[in-house]
């Protein structure tokens, strides 16, 4: 594990590190001056997402190393799990 990685993990216990993760699915969708990013993983049901200030190449099919941590999010007055991503490379 890199020490940046660990120092962010250090700061934030509730951190999560995976490595060599295969993405299957990958979608972007600009919201103002932000494209949010939206992963889905091999073996996982939650999405994973993401914010970037310019459009992203699709990871679909890569592995990726992540950092992330879990979140609710509400849409519609309803609760819906993601992991927020604070750090994303291709493997």
């Amino acid at each position: 594990m890199q020490s940046n990685v660990k120092k962010i993990i250090e700061k934030h216990p509730d951190t999560v590190h995976s490595e060599m993760k295969k993405v299957l699915s990958h979608v972007q969708r600009q919201s103002g001056e932000w494209f949010i990013n939206s992963l889905m993983i091999e073996d996982c049901s939650v999405p994973f997402k993401y914010k970037r200030k310019k459009k992203y190449k699709n990871l679909m099919g890569q592995r990726v190393n992540l950092t992330y941590y879990p979140k609710v999010e509400k849409v519609a007055g309803m609760e819906f799990d993601i992991m927020n991503v604070v750090r994303i490379k291709i493997a």
